[in-house]
């Protein structure tokens, strides 16, 4: 027992000591006594309004703004009338009337009063019709989009929200614009936290049952991870409404499998050490100790390395990834917490019985050292060079599949694994209206220049000239600024209207003393991209340095680190390749969005290198016993089932992204778990176990262990 010494036996009794683990898990039930009324309301304090996404400096931006001054932000909702062999009288008589129902509604944020229409194509005999139907968009108003839809939907006699058309020439209604994509949008995150904690719990359950296979020690790490997320949910709720953190769907979804994964990570680490010293020590709370001691530095330094990695995105200029970082970064932190303190009290509270029925008995043979990574290790030391070599060729040719990525934004008819009511509705009235109509540009400038503006504007390839002007009701805020909107000829969401954004923004800036400014939402997605390339190029070598200093400061060398980060790299550009390859050919998936390189690249690096980290950690801490070679065999063989465990947990988790019917969530979500089966299986496994093997002991310069490496007595002076 000598070898724990006072400063472990301290800290590993401060949690699990025979008084301190009922303290412990005291404490806890306190705590989630107080929060759990709060964590039940993070729903209710995201924001996802337009601001909380967008670029802050952006031009953008600065329009939505503004705009609030001259009318209620809103966002239209466009109802499509259309029959390919004509709009017959009976059809005009409807959509009359429920022009007249539609202006008497005040449901849900609907300005019925301000309805315009209806606009009918320009064929002689119409065969195509639209009604725009603004909804007042304030700080609730994102919540009442759907709501204000289905209103919509049930005024004019379409409830099932799909179209009457069933072939034969008949009439199809359809809901479309802003409105009705948010609409569907908005359904789609609809249950976002309650699908993915379900989904996230089921794998967690399924894969501790494979690993433990102990039905009751399950239990344990998942009562320690859901306690963690309700934490973190009632602080981040907490920090939402009184300290002005932005929390939207996207980084509430995102907290729910991170907290899930990190946490059950953690777990199995600590777990598997703890097995070790329950068959070396008889006493329980001695065993989990040394565990804690042992294991613990490994842990904390994963945890630091995915919260500094994720608190790394608050220099980013998009809102949404900026917001996502201190979200992230506390989900994370408090799984941390909990897997240090609650679990492991827990654990040694049910006592050796809740490994049933494969109970780790004292005195018994590790299996690990007879197991299959023990003997990968062997195989690996006769010609490790060949094997590095070999796998890093082999991961470079998966990265070529990077030519194959389009990282250059999702269109709204791209955006959904199905395809909702209004990208029906927008394929339709594209064939009979300017494809931009709808969802325009929106101009604002000084009053003395604005006809001017408005000219050259209107002279802009990609505009429809005769669409400018201001829209019913609007005014002027203040005398010297006015507001115009312009409909382009394009689906707002194209590559080719953001090109009719950058050349109207460079029209309306060479106006003298003009002021203008160009915004909308097609210059809100231009901006978005702009910001998302900033993010891209300054946080990934940002998150590379942070990852490189903690391994660094916790195995002290510098070669290892550096080669740690060089595998975590390789691994990321193999599976951006692959996951590239299945994109186009298997799902069928039109692109990716632009910011999906550097999610991908942060979860990766700052949860992949955990894996690297632990095993790191033990070949450095049997290195000191019994030599750098001798010691990364012991390492992967004591460390292989357990990483390899975790790493199906982690994979699972973020693979449940893909229940949800967003194509950028569900592509997040495989590029992931992707990248964390390379990292668990190839890169871990064998690149970095061959590349150790060939490096031997140089790998810990400049610390005395590549001196010293046949100095079996080194672990005393280390």
């Amino acid at each position: 027992m000598t070898e724990l010494g006072t400063g472990g036996r301290g800290i590993g009794h401060l949690v699990c000591g025979r008084r301190a683990k009922w303290v412990v898990l005291v404490l806890w039930l306190v705590v989630l006594f107080i929060v759990a009324p709060f964590a039940s309301k993070l729903t209710d304090a995201q924001d996802n309004e337009a601001t909380s996404w967008l670029p802050g400096s952006a031009e953008s931006t600065q329009v939505l703004e503004l705009s609030e001054d001259f009318r209620p932000q809103q966002i239209p909702a466009v109802v499509v009338y259309a029959r390919e062999s004509g709009l017959t009288a009976g059809d005009r008589s409807r959509i009359e009337e429920d022009v007249r129902e539609l202006k008497q509604l005040r449901d849900h944020g609907i300005i019925g009063d301000r309805t315009r229409g209806p606009v009918y194509d320009r064929e002689t005999g119409p065969r195509a019709a639209q009604i725009y139907v603004p909804i007042t968009m304030d700080e609730k108003g994102w919540e009442r989009i759907a709501p204000a839809v289905d209103s919509i939907r049930e005024d004019i006699g379409e409830e099932g929200g799909r179209s009457s058309a069933e072939g034969g020439g008949g009439l199809a209604v359809h809901i479309t614009g802003p409105g009705g994509t948010s609409a569907d949008f908005s359904e789609a995150f609809e249950g976002i936290d309650s699908t993915l904690l379900m989904s996230a719990m089921a794998v967690v359950i399924v894969m501790l049952l494979l690993t433990y296979r102990s039905p009751s020690l399950l239990l344990v790490p998942l009562l320690s991870v859901i306690a963690a997320l309700f934490t973190a949910q009632a602080l981040i709720y907490l920090l939402a409404e009184h300290a002005g953190l932005t929390v939207n769907g996207q980084s509430a979804g995102i907290l729910t499998v991170l907290v899930f994964g990190a946490g059950t990570d953690y777990a199995l680490l600590l777990v598997a050490r703890y097995r070790e010293e329950l068959r070396r020590h008889e006493d329980r709370h001695e065993a989990m100790a040394l565990a804690l001691h042992r294991a613990g530095p490994a842990v904390l330094a994963s945890g630091a390395t995915v919260v500094l990695s994720m608190l790394v995105l608050l220099v980013a200029e998009m809102n949404s990834t900026r917001g996502l970082g201190p979200v992230a970064a506390i989900g994370v932190a408090v799984a941390l917490l909990a897997m240090m303190t609650l679990f492991p009290a827990l654990l040694v509270i049910f006592g050796r019985w809740v490994f049933w029925p494969v109970i780790p008995h004292f005195g018994t043979a590790d299996p690990t050292e007879l197991g299959l990574w023990a003997r990968m290790g062997r195989r690996i030391t006769h010609r490790p060079r060949m094997v590095w070599v070999a796998t890093a060729a082999a991961l470079v040719l998966c990265s070529l599949g990077l030519i194959q990525l389009r990282a250059e934004g999702i269109s709204n008819a791209d955006a959904f694994t199905g395809k909702p009511d209004s990208i029906v509705g927008q394929e339709v009235s594209e064939r009979y209206f300017p494809a931009g109509s709808g969802d325009p540009l929106v101009i604002i400038s000084n009053q003395a220049q604005a006809r001017e503006v408005g000219q050259v504007v209107a002279d802009t390839p990609g505009v429809v000239p005769d669409s400018l002007g201001l829209p019913p009701g609007t005014k002027p805020a203040h005398e010297g600024q006015v507001l115009f909107e312009a409909t382009m000829s394009d689906p707002a969401d194209s590559e080719a209207a953001k090109d009719t954004v950058e050349r109207v923004r460079d029209a309306v800036h060479a106006v003298p003393e003009a002021d203008a400014q160009v915004g909308g939402g097609t210059a809100a997605l231009l901006d978005m991209d702009e910001a998302t390339t900033h993010d891209n190029v300054l946080i990934i070598p940002l998150v590379l340095v942070v990852v490189l200093l903690i391994l660094c400061v916790l195995l002290r060398a510098l070669i290892a680190p550096l080669l740690l980060i060089g595998t975590v790299i390789l691994s990321f550009t193999a599976a951006l390749g692959i996951s590239a390859l299945a994109f186009r050919y298997l799902f069928d998936y039109a692109g990716e969005s632009t910011d999906f390189p550097l999610f991908v690249f942060v979860f990766l690096v700052a949860l992949g290198i955990d894996y690297n980290i632990f095993l790191t950690t033990r070949i450095r801490e049997e290195a000191a016993h019994q030599g750098t070679r001798k010691g990364v065999v012991t390492g992967l063989a004591a460390t292989g089932a357990v990483i390899t465990s975790a790493g199906l947990v982690l994979a699972g988790t973020f693979a449940a992204l893909g229940t949800l019917p967003m194509v950028a969530f569900a592509e997040i979500g495989f590029a992931v778990a992707l990248g964390v089966l390379l990292d668990t299986f190839v890169v871990r496994s064998v690149l970095v176990t061959a590349l150790f093997l060939d490096v031997g002991p140089n790998v810990w310069w400049p610390h005395r262990l590549a001196r010293e490496e046949d100095n079996h007595h080194v672990g005393s002076t280390v």
